[in-house]
């Protein structure tokens, strides 16, 4: 029996399990790394435009997650709810090729060594993310890059001297989806349809918050845990809460006690 479309997708995505469960060992080794920036006071970076905005929100701040993450999402480069006209996905899509944005958002920040990165790009080509990445490296951080492994190799770098994000990652993830991430192909149509990046990449995500946890709780520094209502009660909801989101407060504002200020 022909199984329908969404079954096609569920098997594809248990197929993005198995290349999640793949790369246990290169999980470890990231959470072993933002683990140590986290206990030394520092801050993950995580960046991430278009749909890739999504696994950044996945990390924080949500039910089940932890400061010591620092989410930088550029509206006008994920703001495209409009589709077209003001805000529009067309405006997106340009600047996301735009030279020299990065830098600009960059500016913003008094960035440490001691900190880390994440750049996650399903193609890992278009221009912002790549330097993004670069700017992370500079300012002497490990660099974690998560893409599309089949899509970023069949894919053409938009950057000026040609780099891709696995080129300039120190650690690189893959979420496991296929060239042009839709998954599922349907007899009468010409282009396959249904993407599975978010799906792997949500699971990466996932995986490493839950590695880093166990890390912070080994080493005494169990993280506050933002929790519902309903696992753990109002009033202890609200105190995990806000002593998160206060210690979130007190990490970021390291990134902007010296900005500008030269050595």
């Amino acid at each position: 029996m022909t199984r329908c479309s969404g079954e096609r997708y569920l098997e594809s995505s248990r197929q993005i399990i198995s290349a999640v469960a793949d790369q246990m060992e290169t999980i470890c080794q990231v959470a072993d790394c933002f683990a140590d920036t986290i206990l030394g006071g520092g801050m993950v970076h995580l960046f991430g435009s278009g749909h890739s905005r999504i696994m950044v929100e996945e990390m924080w701040p949500r039910y089940g997650s932890f400061p010591g993450f620092h989410p930088i999402v550029e509206l006008s480069l994920t703001y495209h709810h409009d589709v077209v006209g003001s805000n529009g996905q067309r405006q997106a899509m340009f600047l996301e090729n735009v030279s020299g944005l990065a830098d600009r958002v960059l500016r913003n920040f008094d960035f440490s060594p001691q900190d880390s990165a994440m750049v996650i790009s399903s193609s890992g080509c278009n221009v912002v993310p790549v330097e993004m990445a670069e700017g992370f490296k500079k300012r002497g951080m490990s660099l974690v890059g998560m893409v599309s492994r089949a899509h970023a190799e069949a894919s053409q770098s938009r950057h000026p001297q040609g780099l891709k994000l696995t080129q300039v990652a120190d650690i690189l993830l893959d979420t496991g989806a296929p060239v042009g991430d839709a998954m599922v192909h349907i007899d009468g149509l010409e282009t396959p349809i249904a993407p599975g990046s978010t799906v792997g990449g949500c699971l990466l995500i996932n995986c490493i918050k839950a590695e880093v946890a166990e890390r912070l709780t080994r080493a005494g520094k169990p993280p506050k845990v933002l929790t519902a209502s309903a696992v753990v009660g109002g009033e202890r909801a609200t105190q995990l809460f806000e002593s998160a989101y206060d210690e979130h407060g007190r990490r970021m504002a390291r990134l902007y006690q010296n900005l500008g200020q030269e050595d």
